[in-house]
């Protein structure tokens, strides 16, 4: 079930998916932290969908958010996009939020509370501006390990919006993400690494000895670790 977990009153107001998100919703984790933000840590909104000052002050951000008042700042956007999933949180739907908000659409709320609804290790990289919030949205229309894969496939294949709203589109159709990453020519799980040279020596003299490769015995350590 979605953080959000907005009443259902038609197809307008179905739930936000959600991935891995722990914090509160409006909880500006991600833009309150100085080693991404730096100095505009300090300008992050706390949005508390329990607290009516604070969803009223969610509105007015969500609004004028949608009147594009934040133009291509992405820390603003990632701040309007809190808004959208604070404001629809507090009120209980969509709808609801909607109307709270002065009339914007329903689709513009959805979109963003979802983005705000990402996993955290993709949040950062929208706050580093790693990946756009245009691609960000994309990514935010699938469900579970897919938002990851794509992710990560965006950073390490320097994937376009354009590649990443057909892929999105792909994967709500049934494709998995990798069958449709694979089809565009993306190996997932490829990546390019640079390591200290003593440990570069090392793995690859283990992988020698194991008469394995270099990923083998990277990805052995990973699953030992993370297990």
């Amino acid at each position: 079930m979605s953080h959000l977990d907005p009443e259902r009153d038609g197809a307008d107001e179905e739930a936000v998916a959600s991935t891995d998100r722990r914090s509160r919703v409006g909880e500006p984790v991600v833009r309150a932290d100085p080693e991404i933000t730096g100095e505009r840590a300090s300008e992050a909104i706390d949005f508390d969908p329990d607290d009516p000052e604070s969803v009223e002050r969610a509105a007015e951000v969500l609004a004028a958010f949608a009147d594009g008042e934040v133009g291509d700042d992405y820390l603003e956007m990632l701040r309007g996009a809190a808004a959208c999933a604070a404001l629809v949180r507090g009120v209980g739907s969509y709808r609801a939020a909607a109307e709270r908000a002065g009339g914007v659409s329903v689709s513009f709320i959805r979109t963003w509370a979802r983005v705000h609804d990402l996993p955290q290790s993709v949040r950062r990289h929208v706050a580093r501006g790693d990946i756009a919030p245009s691609a960000a949205k994309h990514l935010a229309r699938v469900d579970g390990a897919a938002r990851l894969d794509l992710a990560w496939a965006l950073l390490d294949h320097d994937l376009t919006v354009r590649e990443i709203r057909s892929l999105a589109s792909r994967v709500n159709d049934g494709e998995s993400a990798t069958e449709a990453l694979r089809s565009e020519g993306v190996d997932l799980g490829d990546i390019q690494l640079s390591l200290p040279v003593e440990q570069y020596r090392e793995l690859r003299r283990e992988a020698s000895m194991r008469n394995t490769t270099p990923g083998d015995v990277v990805a052995a350590a990973l699953a030992e670790r993370y297990d």
